[in-house]
């Protein structure tokens, strides 16, 4: 088979793998408050169900993300971490109590996990240029899920049948359409996906200069693309002091070119140690690595947002049951209607991010996010006036939260895997699944609390909008990938410090 065909069907695996996340979701998330509630559940339940799934992910991103860097083979791991999304929704489906439902979050959270060493491989296999276009089809391939799995839902509440011992209806068969969905796409994980060797980028001819011949650093580039020099500055792993040679890139092959993408790292990080040493971990620092303004501006904001989205997810059930009288069928036609604009969300920002710069489009959707978090602050803390006008202001604030989503969730990663290495970027996209994961156990958990007293859950949401808008303006300097004109090598005093 050719090279191009596996990996046409490669990529057709990873978008079905993250389409049937997006299915997942949306056919447990409506019907998991009502299922609990036939348990004798606790209110709190709810916001535990909602976290476990995370927890277990937190866990098991980074560990699957650091495997797939040493060994630089994700198949293996996607098939593994598949069962226990299997195990995790039969044991749903099961149901006997409210415990084993919280359990089988948690163990299906496990499965989530292999979605690190999936956008490392993509970092790995793409150019800068066009990884935040790839990373956009890949988040509206689960964006499509969460508008297909309502559809899904209108049927399975149909359901009303014994199969064996277990009972099957509105609330476990969600659980058991997504164990058999699990197994259809481990069959074709088996065949259709395919580890890959990476695809070479192009050789570049390059030239090396002396920092030392430098009076002053060079620094990140400004709207226009122009570099400047400034004093006392640094970009990443750039440091004043540094008495390194630099590479410089001509973008014209030659004779002269050196070295292939391997030693060739898009983001900051020439490692000669790679040339000799296999191991992607060799003086490799987290502190350094992700201690850095730039990294900590964009887990915080992938930190705030999931946050933020979390704690609303949580609170729209309760707040449609108590005011709008929504049940299974209505929360599911409202699921398909934001997953629609979700899509549309994500095609957009697409075809934005080949305009504009990903620190532009996170801009835009931190504004979207304020003022989407002003409006429920405003009009849904306390909700008054008649139907039509609180369905209004439940529509608009919703559409303005799902609005900015898209924006911000693939800026985000797409800076991320260019602020970072590349060689490492199984583990590094792990951990910064697991901060997202941190966020979406707190977020349901501080919702599920306060769900009668919205003034002090948007408030805090609101601050921390604040927070991260203001860190954005004073680092949005930084938010921006190293000039492909400047690669640093690796700081020697740095490794002599670490041995």
């Amino acid at each position: 088979m050719e090279q191009l065909t596996k990996r046409r069907l490669t990529n057709i695996t990873i978008g079905l793998l993250f389409l049937f996340s997006g299915i997942e979701y949306a056919v447990i998330l409506p019907t998991i408050w009502a299922y609990l509630q036939t348990l004798d559940a606790e209110p709190y339940f709810l916001g535990l169900g909602l976290s476990a799934f995370s927890f277990s992910g937190l866990i098991a991103s980074p560990i699957f993300g650091r495997v797939s860097d040493k060994t630089q083979r994700t198949k293996p791991i996607i098939l593994f971490a598949n069962l226990f999304e299997i195990a995790g929704n039969f044991m749903y489906f099961m149901g006997y109590s409210k415990w084993l439902l919280l359990g089988s979050r948690l163990v299906a959270g496990i499965g989530t996990g292999a979605g690190a060493c999936i956008f490392g491989y993509l970092t790995r296999s793409t150019t800068t240029e066009e990884r935040a276009t790839v990373f956009a089809v890949v988040m509206a391939a689960r964006q499509a899920g969460l508008l297909i799995g309502p559809g899904f839902n209108l049927f399975l509440r149909l359901c009303n049948f014994n199969l064996g011992p277990f009972k099957v209806n509105k609330y476990t068969s969600p659980g058991l359409f997504m164990c058999l969905m699990w197994i259809i796409l481990q069959v074709i994980i088996i065949f259709m996906y395919y580890d890959l060797p990476l695809v070479p980028k192009r050789k570049s001819q390059r030239r090396l200069i002396s920092t030392e011949e430098e009076e002053e650093p060079l620094v990140h580039d400004d709207d226009d693309g122009n570099y400047a020099a400034a004093e006392n500055n640094q970009y990443g792993s750039i440091n004043e002091d540094e008495k390194l040679r630099v590479p410089l890139i001509n973008e014209m092959d030659g004779e002269n070119s050196i070295v292939d993408d391997r030693q060739y790292i898009p983001n900051g990080h020439i490692d000669e140690e790679s040339k000799t040493n296999d191991n992607p971990f060799h003086n490799f620092s987290a502190t350094k690595e992700y201690l850095r303004e730039e990294v900590v501006v964009v887990l915080t904001a992938q930190f705030i947002t999931l946050f933020n989205q979390t704690a609303l997810e949580t609170m729209v059930t309760p707040i449609t049951q108590k005011y709008f009288h929504f049940g299974e069928l209505e929360n599911s036609l409202m699921y398909c209607m934001c997953g629609v604009e979700v899509i549309v969300g994500f095609f957009l920002v697409r075809w934005l991010s080949t305009k504009f710069t990903d620190r532009v489009i996170l801009a835009v959707g931190l504004v979207i996010c304020n003022i989407s978090c002003i409006w429920c602050l405003i009009f849904l803390a306390n909700p008054k006036g008649s139907f039509a006008i609180l369905l209004s202001e439940f529509v608009v604030g919703v559409f303005l939260q799902i609005l900015g989503l898209p924006f911000v969730a693939v800026s985000q990663v797409s800076l991320f895997s260019k602020v970072t290495a590349e060689k490492t970027q199984g583990f590094s996209q792990g951990f910064r699944r697991s901060i997202g994961g941190l966020a979406t156990i707190l977020g349901p958990m501080w919702a599920g609390g306060l769900t009668n007293n919205l003034y002090i859950m948007l408030g805090v949401m609101m601050g921390l909008l604040t927070l991260l808008t203001i860190m954005m303006i004073l680092s949005y300097s930084y938010l921006v990938e190293p000039p492909p004109t400047l690669i640093s090598t690796v700081n020697r005093r740095n490794i002599d410090d670490d041995c």
